[in-house]
């Protein structure tokens, strides 16, 4: 690859527990990908469009709130309408086996429960890009 993998990660809506999320973040910058955080309280709208802005590769998105099978719909749509087909969208957070399940098969990718190790993350999300995405 010619440059780093970029990683956008994510907290929507108005979960504001992001230790977790800042923990994957500092993570994935340690494995060498470039992180963009955009903090709390994040719209959907407002995730894709970063995504955009940044050029990123994979978005990331944690979320503990149990609105997932909102959140995640959402965004896979704003990001078919955009034309990000080539960009991961993968989280994780408290999210139960059998709504994984249906998000994985409406397009999410893999969706990582609390105590999943940050390597396993990293050596996903590069294992995706290095498969998926062209650079």
């Amino acid at each position: 690859m010619n440059r780093p993998i970029r990683v956008l990660v994510a907290k929507v809506g108005l979960d504001g527990h992001d230790r977790g999320a800042k923990v994957v973040a500092t993570a994935l910058r340690d494995a060498g990908m470039e992180v963009i955080y955009t903090g709390l309280r994040q719209t959907p709208e407002m995730v894709v469009n970063t995504a955009l802005q940044e050029d990123v590769d994979a978005i990331g998105v944690s979320i503990l709130s149990g609105a997932h099978m909102t959140v995640f719909p959402k965004l896979l749509s704003l990001m078919k309408e955009k034309k990000m087909d080539d960009v991961l969208l993968t989280g994780g957070g408290i999210i139960p086996e059998d709504d994984i399940r249906e998000l994985n098969q409406s397009g999410v990718a893999k969706l990582f429960a609390p105590g999943t190790s940050t390597t396993e993350i990293a050596g996903y999300i590069r294992d995706w890009v290095k498969e998926h995405r062209n650079f």
